[in-house]
């Protein structure tokens, strides 16, 4: 407990001190609104929010390695999830790091974490996938997929105060309860020191939006719930796949749609930005029709969007703790949850949007 409310503290702390000194470094870390189309804030934002976060993950696991024996896992996953988060940083403070330099970069990471955690996604569930997941290229190619697509996943959805870091701190808790009734301590722990580095970041950046997440914060977090999610699964052959699966999908299912509609359906660049995510249709069609003409409206017209998804997100949670051992039934509500994500998108994206949607 001690090493979880370091964690949080000195999130939080760092988080203030970022905040309070904004004015010192808002020239380099800023996220200014005119530099992309999907921005929804009026004023240059600190968007290095995820230093926050990996100060707090660093300090709590430092501070617990003291008393407890936990295996290299516990040290190796902090240290290998400083590549994507520096990647971000570099990008949040720099702007100019490329996409596919960081795609790469993630990749490599994503490699080095399957090698020295001996991890690997051990089965889908599906009789011909799985065959092919006893080739071991094979099934470290679709790790190194996993892991890769859902760190960025976090970053996609990144766009709303509150939503990126509550979306994670969501699948860090069923991580923590599958931990706890596994008796897997160590899986615990690592979850929910995300959850209390992440929370100190959250209170200041949600639902004022006094500083993001940034790209390093995004990176950060989905890694470590992928990592996490198959080293999960490959410790505890009882636990489906399809968990991992059910407590990411709101980020999962937004990527691959974004995807689709980008380079398939549009015939576009896939990893253009764009103003169509879900949350951005929420924003603007569901909520706001009008734009806000003041800060404290903007405030509020961002603030209110992020509950609908973590709804949204929360879907598929309860059937995932309640059966995360049935992959059967875990498929079946994935596929009424895709349901619900695609009816909704195509009604709000052609205006006819539920009743129960819109504001009374």
């Amino acid at each position: 407990m001690p090493s979880l409310i370091v964690a949080f503290i000195l999130s939080l702390l760092t988080t203030f001190l970022i905040i309070y000194f904004r004015d010192a470094h808002e020239k380099h870390t800023g996220d200014v609104s005119s530099l992309g189309i999907q921005k929804f804030h009026f004023n240059t934002i600190p968007r290095i929010g995820g230093l926050s976060i990996y100060i707090g993950l660093t300090a709590g696991i430092a501070l617990r390695l003291q008393f407890a024996s936990y295996g290299p896992s516990a040290w190796i996953l902090p240290l290998l999830s400083s590549i994507p988060f520096a990647i971000g940083l570099s990008e949040d403070i720099t702007k100019k790091m490329g996409i596919y330099t960081r795609l790469v970069l993630i990749i490599v990471s994503a490699y080095l974490a399957c090698y020295y955690l001996g991890i690997k996604i051990p089965k889908v569930g599906i009789v011909g996938i799985d065959l092919l997941l006893s080739v071991p290229i094979f099934a470290t190619s679709i790790t190194l997929f996993a892991i890769t697509g859902l760190t960025n996943a976090y970053n996609i959805i990144d766009g709303i105060n509150g939503l990126s870091s509550m979306v994670g701190m969501l699948a860090a808790s069923c991580l923590a309860y599958l931990g706890f009734i596994l008796g897997d301590s160590e899986l615990l722990f690592l979850s929910l020191v995300l959850v209390a580095a992440i929370l100190g970041f959250f209170i200041l950046n949600y639902p004022r939006g006094l500083i993001f997440l940034g790209d390093g914060g995004a990176y950060l977090i989905g890694f470590w719930n992928a990592v996490l999610c198959i080293w999960l699964t490959y410790q505890h052959n009882q636990v489906s796949p399809w968990f991992a699966l059910l407590v990411n999908a709101y980020p999962i299912t937004e990527t691959l749609f974004t995807i689709y509609r980008r380079a398939i359906y549009r015939k576009s660049h896939a990893m253009r930005a764009d103003r169509l995510h879900l949350h951005s249709l929420i924003y603007r069609r569901v909520l706001h029709t009008s734009t806000p003409q003041t800060e404290m409206e903007l405030i509020n017209a961002n603030a209110k969007t992020a509950p609908y998804l973590w709804i949204l997100s929360s879907v598929t949670l309860a059937p995932a703790l309640l059966w995360w051992d049935q992959t059967a039934i875990l498929v079946i509500f994935f596929i009424i949850y895709l349901m619900i994500y695609l009816w909704l998108y195509k009604r709000i994206i052609c205006f006819r949007i539920p009743k129960w949607l819109l504001r009374g």
